[in-house]
């Protein structure tokens, strides 16, 4: 393990970050350029000291998990990443796993999309980016545990403070789709230990999710119009529209509202007074 390069690599990339590019507010008083440690820690899933020892370049070698939340908390294209894990002392991710970096296109157009709540899904659902709009609207994503920022299983074993599909026949359509996306993710990934141990997880946590994985059919996420539950804006409706990524497998969820609507009105609310709560 290579720890002054690790530590190196880790120091300058947090500095190129900004907390708007990984959906968390600025504020405005910083003093550093770039993510704090803390912000790092909470979005990579591990403790501010651990991050303080891995830039300092002490510590144990970090796992393999551990590396590939950082790269994909710090933005890093695959290049960088896979040098990430070669200087921890770790082969990079192999053909058959589920891609979880985010390609540096696509994060270029979450920037772009600052007026509307974005989220870029993995194959399996994982939360991979979002912008700040979709954390005044979702909640604050950052703040889930690293395995469990993931739509699926907040769906079936979680709670988030914004409930989306709020209606009873929107939440049966959301959750057979969620278990449809998870069977094509099987299918095209068969050997993903992340994605065979969160099926089983579901399955042995959620007697709901048992029962429609069980039936065997399948759906997709589709575009639609979805009922969101907002704690501070109450129930409104939003148009959910799904964009996907085919190289990665990657899903783009975008949520408008048609201009004059009462949802459009909750979107410019959520733009004022919504990122100041998350």
């Amino acid at each position: 393990m290579n720890r002054a390069g690790l530590a190196e690599i880790l120091r300058t990339a947090r500095a190129r970050v900004r907390p708007q590019d990984v959906g968390l507010p600025a504020g405005t008083r910083r003093q550093v350029p770039g993510l704090r440690r803390e912000e790092l820690a909470l979005l990579a899933g591990v403790s501010v000291d651990y991050i303080v020892r891995l830039e300092q370049g002490r510590g144990p070698r970090p796992s393999g998990q551990v590396i590939a939340a950082l790269a994909q908390a710090l933005r890093l294209d695959d290049d960088d990443r896979d040098l990430l894990f070669r200087l921890a002392d770790h082969e990079p991710p192999q053909a058959g796993r589920i891609a979880m970096v985010v390609q540096p296109s696509v994060l270029r157009l979450l920037d772009r999309m600052a007026d509307l709540p974005v989220l870029v899904l993995s194959a399996k659902g994982d939360v991979l980016a979002w912008n700040p709009l979709a954390a005044a609207l979702q909640g604050d994503m950052s703040a889930w545990p690293r395995r469990r920022r993931n739509l699926i299983w907040q769906r079936f074993l979680g709670s988030s403070r914004c409930q989306v599909a709020a209606g009873p026949d929107e939440d049966d359509a959301a959750a057979r789709a969620s278990i449809g996306t998870l069977r094509a993710a099987q299918a095209r990934y068969p050997g993903d230990p992340d994605l065979t141990r969160m099926i089983a997880e579901l399955r042995r946590g959620s007697t709901r999710f048992d029962e429609l994985w069980r039936e065997g059919r399948s759906s997709q996420w589709r575009t639609a119009t979805k009922s969101v539950r907002h704690p501070g804006l109450g129930t409104f409706s939003l148009d959910c529209d799904v964009m996907l990524l085919p190289d990665g497998h990657q899903t783009v969820l975008v949520y408008s509202a048609e201009p004059g609507s009462p949802g459009a009105t909750m979107l410019d609310m959520l733009r004022v007074i919504g990122l100041q709560q998350v």
